[in-house]
């Protein structure tokens, strides 16, 4: 199966995914996910994010994700909502004290606070389109998150590999389990066109059916893609 093969599939069971979720959109109770009761994703429509400070949230949730699922993330963007804190400014402006009280369901919150603020400095004098070089030199930013930030946050076709995508590909033979980051990023850069819209539906899709398959290790190997 190749990569081109493989997203026509999931999107035909899926269907578009609208990544990347954004509270305002949650609150107006936009478009549930497939897996869960969440909102705020907005399928068939890649305008967003429209303004600075959706740029910035998603910059955030990009942060707080790590190690942790959504839904605490959402927990903790609502926190922040409720602090009037989710712009730069507002970070800046936030009690460190306050700030970590309101991250904590994400966990790490003494690591991702430090890390939140240093990107809000950045972010508030930030006047171009940044690359992944510039993102990777920012403390807590690794291949992953710049990627994320890149693609949802810029709209820059830039790859985002993450466990699942890992795995789905290790599952179906596709990559070997071992097979470094780079290498697994250059395949989707070399096999699709480079659109950011398919980038963010794909990455999207990969992560809804690893939610059906690949949570449980036992459940690998009864993925349907491998029949197909």
């Amino acid at each position: 199966m190749n990569l081109s093969t493989l997203y026509k599939i999931l999107l035909e069971k899926y269907g578009h995914q609208g990544w990347w979720p954004l509270l305002e959109l949650h609150e107006k109770g936009i478009n549930p996910t497939k897996s869960g009761s969440i909102r705020g994703y907005h399928p068939k429509d890649y305008s967003y994010p429209k303004t600075k400070d959706q740029q910035f949230e998603i910059i955030l949730g990009t942060i707080l994700t790590q190690n942790t699922s959504w839904i605490q993330v959402e927990k903790v963007l609502i926190n922040l909502k409720q602090l009037n804190s989710l712009s730069p400014d507002s970070i800046l402006n936030l009690d460190k004290e306050k700030l970590k009280q309101a991250i904590k369901p994400a966990g790490y919150f003494n690591q991702k606070s430090e890390r939140i603020i240093l990107l809000a400095k950045w972010f508030k004098e930030l006047n171009h389109t940044p690359d992944r070089t510039e993102l990777l030199s920012l403390k807590g930013v690794g291949p992953e998150t710049a990627d994320s930030i890149l693609l949802y946050a810029f709209k820059i076709p830039s790859f985002v590999v993450d466990t699942y995508t890992k795995r789905i590909l290790t599952n179906l033979e596709i990559i070997n389990e071992k097979e470094k980051y780079e290498k697994i990023q250059k395949l989707f850069h070399e096999f699709l066109p480079k659109d950011f819209k398919i980038y963010q539906e794909f990455h999207a899709l990969l992560v809804e059916h690893a939610k059906h398959f690949y949570l449980k290790k036992e459940n690998w190997r009864k993925d349907f893609l491998k029949s197909q």
